[in-house]
C-alpha cells in the first residue's frame, strides 16, 4: 500500500487535515494506494516556496547553467525510466509498449527541447536618433513570468505535465504542478528527480487533490500565482479563466475536442486506415487529438466501415505487459461510466451499432477493471449528441459525404477547434482544406506527427493561446523593453 505524498519545498509531506482518498488501478479496481489530499495550508506553502526560490538560488542561475541541471532530469529520468514506467502504468493500466514509446520517452524529450530553445532565443533591438539629435538604442530582454501553476490531465500525466514544466522551468520560473487526482504517481516521482539533480528546493511543487474547493481551486485563485497552464476540459477551463481574472493573470488552455477525421476516395486505403485506427483507438480514445468523427467520401464508405470494424475488433484488451496487449482500460470508474452512458445515448438514440456498444468479456480477477469495448456507430444526425459531445473513449460515429463543400461544413459545424486531419493524395486539395478547417491542429496523411518547435493549441472552445518551441515563451516569460539613450 503506497502512501503518495505531496512535494513541497523540495520534501515530502502530508496534509493539516489528514484527508486522504484512494488510488485504484484502473486493470482490476484494486487499491494501490491513499493519496494525502492538499488544502489550503498545503497550496500556500507552495507558493510560497515558489516565490522563494525565484529570489533564491534558482532565480541567481545563468541561462547556460539552469539549462545544464534540467539537462539533467533527461538523463535522470531516463535513468530511472522502468521506476516512472510502472508508476505511470499503475496510474493508467496502459499497454507498456504504448507508455514505454510515448509517454517516458516525450516526457523526458519536453525538457531537452525547451533548454535548446531557451539557449538559442534572440530578441528585438533597434537604433533611432532621439529629438535633440543624439543616438539612443532599444532592446528585448525576457524574463520569467514568476510562479506557473500547472493542472495536468489524467491521459498522458508525464507527457502532458512536462510539456509545460519544461518551458516554465528553462525560462527561470518556479511551478506548482496539480496533477489529476486520477494519476498523481509520476508528477510526485519526479520530485525525487529534481532533488536528485540538485533543482532548489522551491522550483518545483507538487499538491494533490481535486478541483472544486479542493488543492485545484485554491491554487488557480492563489494571489501569489503569475500564470495558469492547464490541459482538460472546456469546463473546467471556463472556470480557470474566471478565477484568473482576479489578478489579471494570464491563462493557457488546451481544452476539449470533437476532433474529425476526412478520408477522399482517392486516399491511400492502407495507410488511412491504420492512421484512422490508431487515432480513435490509441490509448483507449483517451487522446484529446483523438478522433471521435469520421467523414468518408461515398464511394469508399462502405469498404472503410467495414475495413475499420476488421481492424478495431482485433483490438485485444489485456493486462499491461502481455505482449499481445493492444488496449488497456479507461483511466477510472467514474470515466467508465461516463462513456458507457454515451453507449447506451447512441443505442437509444437509434444508432446503428457496427461494433461493441458495451463491456468486453475479461478474465474474472480483470472483470472489475474500467474496459469498454471498442466501438464502431453509423447512421446519426449531424445534430446528434454523439456527434456533437466529446465522449474520450474508443468510439467514433462515421458519416458519408459527397462533396468538398459538403464535408467541410460537417467538419466546421462544432463548438471545438482541436485538430483534423485529412487523407487525400490531391495536394492542393489538402492544403486547401487545411486553412479553411477551424482547428489549432491539422495532418495531412498522418496522426500525432509532432515537431515541438511548431505552436501547439486549440480554437473555439477548444483553448486559448499557444505553446511549443518560442511560441512557448509568449506565455512563459514577460517581454520587456528597455531604452538607452547616448
Amino acid at each position: 500500500m503506497k502512501e503518495i505524498k505531496n512535494f513541497i519545498n523540495g520534501l515530502y509531506v502530508t496534509n493539516v487535515s489528514g484527508k486522504t482518498y484512494e488510488k485504484r488501478n484502473p486493470i482490476d479496481n484494486s487499491l494501490i494506494g491513499m493519496v494525502y489530499e492538499a488544502g489550503q495550508p498545503e497550496v500556500d506553502s507552495a507558493v510560497t516556496a515558489s516565490r522563494a526560490a525565484l529570489k533564491g538560488p534558482w532565480g541567481k542561475l545563468s541561462v547556460v547553467d539552469r539549462c545544464a541541471m534540467l539537462d539533467g532530469l533527461v538523463a535522470e529520468i531516463s535513468y530511472r525510466f522502468d521506476d516512472f514506467l510502472q508508476a505511470e502504468i499503475a496510474d493508467t493500466g496502459k499497454p507498456a509498449h504504448l507508455a514505454s514509446h510515448i509517454d517516458i520517452p516525450r516526457g523526458a524529450a519536453n525538457f531537452k527541447i525547451f533548454t535548446d530553445t531557451i539557449k538559442n532565443v534572440s530578441t528585438e533591438s533597434f537604433e533611432m536618433r532621439t529629438p535633440d539629435g543624439k543616438a539612443a538604442r532599444s532592446y528585448g530582454v525576457r524574463t520569467p513570468r514568476g510562479v506557473i501553476a500547472i493542472i495536468c490531465p489524467w491521459n498522458l500525466p508525464l507527457l502532458l505535465m512536462t510539456w509545460k514544466a519544461g518551458p516554465a522551468l528553462a525560462c527561470g520560473n518556479t511551478v506548482v504542478v496539480k496533477p489529476s487526482e486520477a494519476t498523481p504517481s509520476t508528477a510526485t516521482l519526479l520530485g525525487e528527480v529534481m532533488n536528485k539533480v540538485g533543482v532548489p528546493p522551491g522550483v518545483y511543487n507538487v499538491v494533490n487533490g481535486f478541483g472544486v474547493n479542493s488543492a485545484g481551486s485554491f491554487l488557480t485563485a492563489h494571489p501569489g500565482v503569475n500564470g495558469i497552464t492547464f490541459t482538460g476540459e472546456s469546463k473546467t477551463g471556463t472556470a480557470i479563466m474566471k478565477a484568473a481574472a482576479d489578478g489579471i493573470r494570464p491563462v493557457s488552455l488546451e481544452l476539449g475536442g470533437k476532433n474529425a477525421a476526412v478520408v477522399f476516395a482517392d486516399c491511400d486505403f492502407e495507410n488511412a486506415l491504420a492512421t484512422v485506427t490508431r487515432s480513435v483507438f490509441e490509448n483507449c480514445g483517451q487522446v484529446c487529438l483523438g478522433t471521435e468523427r469520421v467523414y468518408v467520401e461515398q464511394p469508399i464508405f462502405d469498404q472503410f466501415v467495414s475495413a475499420l470494424k476488421d481492424r478495431a475488433a482485433a483490438i485485444k484488451p489485456g493486462r499491461p505487459f502481455d505482449a499481445d496487449t493492444k488496449i488497456g482500460p479507461l483511466v477510472s470508474k467514474i470515466h467508465q461510466k461516463k462513456v458507457l452512458s454515451y453507449y447506451a445515448k447512441a443505442k437509444a438514440e437509434g444508432a446503428k451499432i457496427v461494433l461493441g456498444g458495451g463491456v468486453p468479456d475479461m478474465p474474472d480477477d480483470l472483470k472489475d477493471g474500467c474496459w469498454v469495448e471498442p466501438t464502431i456507430w453509423t447512421g446519426l444526425p449531424e445534430s446528434s449528441s454523439i456527434v456533437r459531445e466529446e465522449i474520450f473513449g474508443p468510439c467514433c460515429h462515421i458519416q458519408p459525404f459527397d462533396t468538398e463543400e459538403e464535408v467541410l461544413n460537417m467538419v466546421n459545424d462544432s463548438p471545438y477547434g482541436l485538430a483534423t486531419s485529412i487523407h487525400t493524395q490531391d495536394i492542393g486539395r489538402a492544403s486547401r482544406l487545411a486553412t479553411q478547417i477551424e482547428v489549432g491542429l491539422c495532418w495531412i496523411n498522418s496522426w500525432f506527427l509532432r515537431d515541438l518547435r511548431t505552436p501547439f493549441g486549440g480554437s473555439k472552445q477548444s483553448g486559448i493561446g499557444r505553446e511549443g518551441g518560442l511560441h512557448s515563451l509568449e506565455f512563459y516569460t514577460e517581454l520587456r523593453n528597455v531604452m538607452i539613450k547616448y
